[in-house]
């Protein structure tokens, strides 16, 4: 730890996730300080933060005894051992989503990190966007009654592969499933826990012949007195806007259109400190019908202020007070959002209800 206390941060790669997410907060939080990036062949994150140390390779940048906390934002397939790594180096690790590809490394991630002492987190920002925390603030004041069923989409539109990794059919953990299937399972998790059981039905809809990864999924995780969780995620969905979120109770719905404002505003150079980030215009707002003590209520519902920076904000908390146990987002977060990823799939392979 550096003498000002702040979390000195290196970044293990410079793709799009670290440009936009990562990189951006890092340097936004007053607790961390980024002084690292690890790019083999280039020095582009120099261009945006001069200040930096530029590492050609990750044992480079675990050998810097200055580092505390490495960020990994490379390929899914390289996740595991990459933190494996760090952590048996001395380093607190955030994982780019999805924390690994099988739920056993995701494991012995969590022991590892338990027997080291170090912090290991998952980049699930998603807990904060102004939409989720929104649902969590209905749930929490009783306002739908006992709930009955949460559906909750993440679609987009595109009938074309797109260049990278994560459509490609050899790469470990590409597809939708890992990729957006990880931020719903998460937020699911995150409110009602391990589900009793699984049913999925994943699939390559666009049937392209430059890929045959999933482009498409419904996941049901099912719960105690017949609740039920509902996940969807599709690359053809084109309808606009898009729905976020409908929730029914036994006093009512709610229901929510259009994808949380961050990601647009993070890529178009915004930061959380802009009075502006985070807030969500009042026509993208969602809408309640329900009845709460004895008042029949219509209309719309604020959404709450996103808030990514807590993500960090935390895991440099969690690092300045050796608190572990203050971590929002644990790695055993992450070896359950693995665990029903690899459930849905074998649910959909073998056409059946998995029984957890």
């Amino acid at each position: 730890m550096s003498s000002d206390n702040k979390v000195k941060v290196g970044v293990v790669g410079f793709g799009m996730s670290a440009r936009v997410f990562h990189c951006p907060l890092i340097t936004s939080s007053p607790y961390m300080h980024l002084a690292a990036v690890v790019e083999r062949n280039n020095n582009k994150s120099q261009d945006v933060y001069p200040w930096i140390r530029v590492s050609k390779s990750t044992d480079d940048l675990f050998a810097d005894a200055e580092i505390d906390l490495v960020v990994i934002t490379t390929p899914n397939g390289s996740h595991y051992p990459l933190a494996l790594e760090a952590m048996k180096n001395g380093k607190h690790v955030v994982v780019e989503k999805p924390f690994t590809i099988t739920s056993k490394e995701a494991e012995e991630l969590a022991r590892v990190a338990q027997e080291t002492g170090r912090i290991c987190s998952v980049y699930q920002n998603r807990r904060w966007d102004g939409d989720f925390l929104t649902v969590k603030k209905l749930l929490n004041a009783g306002q739908l009654g006992r709930l009955v069923e949460y559906e909750s989409h993440f679609d987009r539109f595109r009938n074309f592969v797109k260049a990278g990794w994560r459509e490609q059919s050899d790469a470990p953990g590409s597809g939708m499933l890992y990729d957006l299937g990880a931020h719903l399972i998460d937020q699911a998790l995150a409110l009602f826990g391990m589900p009793k059981n699984v049913f999925a039905m994943v699939s390559n809809q666009r049937q392209l012949k430059e890929t045959n990864v999933a482009d498409d999924f419904t996941i049901i995780l099912g719960y105690e007195n017949s609740f039920k969780a509902i996940l969807r995620s599709s690359m053809l969905a084109r309808h606009a806007p898009v729905l976020r979120f409908n929730l029914r109770g036994m006093n009512g719905t709610y229901r929510k259109e259009y994808l949380d404002v961050q990601e647009d505003q993070l890529k178009s150079g915004m930061v959380p400190s802009d009075a502006e980030y985070g807030v969500e215009s009042n026509e993208r707002y969602g809408t309640i019908n329900a009845d709460f003590n004895g008042i029949h209520i219509v209309g719309k519902v604020d959404t709450e202020k996103g808030d990514y920076l807590s993500f960090y904000n935390n895991v440099a908390q969690s690092i300045i007070n050796s608190d572990p146990k203050s971590l929002a987002v644990k790695p055993e977060d992450g070896a359950n959002c693995i665990r029903i990823i690899e459930l849905a799939q074998q649910s959909s392979d073998e056409g059946r209800v998995i029984t957890l």
